[in-house]
């Protein structure tokens, strides 16, 4: 079952395609890159995998995306909105008590970094993290990436101009091979590598019981 849903924010709408099955297990909620959308492969291709196996799914356009800008707004800006739009999805029938796990690709996988916490998230998935701007290998972003204090699922391309982040503590990586930031080649490689993430037993446990560490 889909629903595409008009979410206001104090920003303005924001877009949300929501598939999910009669009773899902788990919700996972994706967004896109900085000046990108959600159709594109990697992120289709997740919603189809995931969807099949029980895991409502909510591809999100973000309000500076339909209102036509190219760029995301500053962080201090950016996440509020995002947990605004959370805060509607999770209003919704059936998906309030399921475990959230929250995502995107390059400015995406940072906007979940940055509000999984605030999200009560219980994992990331962070696909083509941009670990820094292409050739500026100085210029850092592995203290947004570190944020999280939850499982984060890392899908990257071995020619990735923006970096390769480091495996850590809670943190796995699957590299694909071949593929740039688009992560177009290895589509099939990349939904794989979230449908194995998120439908782990312990992702798909109550809420409750994950805070609890029952």
């Amino acid at each position: 079952m889909a629903d595409a849903l008009v979410v206001d924010t104090t920003a303005g709408p924001g877009w949300i395609e929501l598939t999910r099955p009669v009773r899902p297990t788990a919700l996972l909620a994706l967004t896109h890159g900085a000046g990108g959308g959600v159709g594109t492969a990697d992120l289709l291709a997740i919603r189809d995998a995931v969807t099949a196996a029980g895991v409502a799914v909510a591809l999100i356009t973000q309000p500076y995306r339909v209102a036509g800008r190219g760029a995301p707004p500053r962080p201090d800006k950016q996440d509020p909105l995002w947990l605004e739009l959370m805060t509607a999805l999770r209003s919704r029938r059936g998906l309030g008590a399921v475990p959230l796990i929250v995502g995107g690709r390059s400015n995406g996988a940072r906007l979940a970094c940055r509000t999984a916490t605030g999200a009560g998230a219980v994992a990331v998935v962070a696909l083509a993290y941009p670990l820094h701007p292409p050739g500026k290998p100085d210029v850092s972003r592995l203290d947004e990436l570190e944020l999280p204090t939850v499982p984060v699922l890392l899908v990257q391309g071995d020619r990735d101009a923006f970096g390769m982040p480091p495996e850590g503590p809670g943190r796995q990586r699957v590299v694909i091979a071949g593929a740039d930031h688009s992560l177009k080649k290895g589509v099939p490689a990349v939904a794989e590598a979230v449908l194995s993430f998120v439908t782990a037993g312990r992702m798909l446990m109550p809420q409750d019981d994950h805070r609890e560490g029952r």
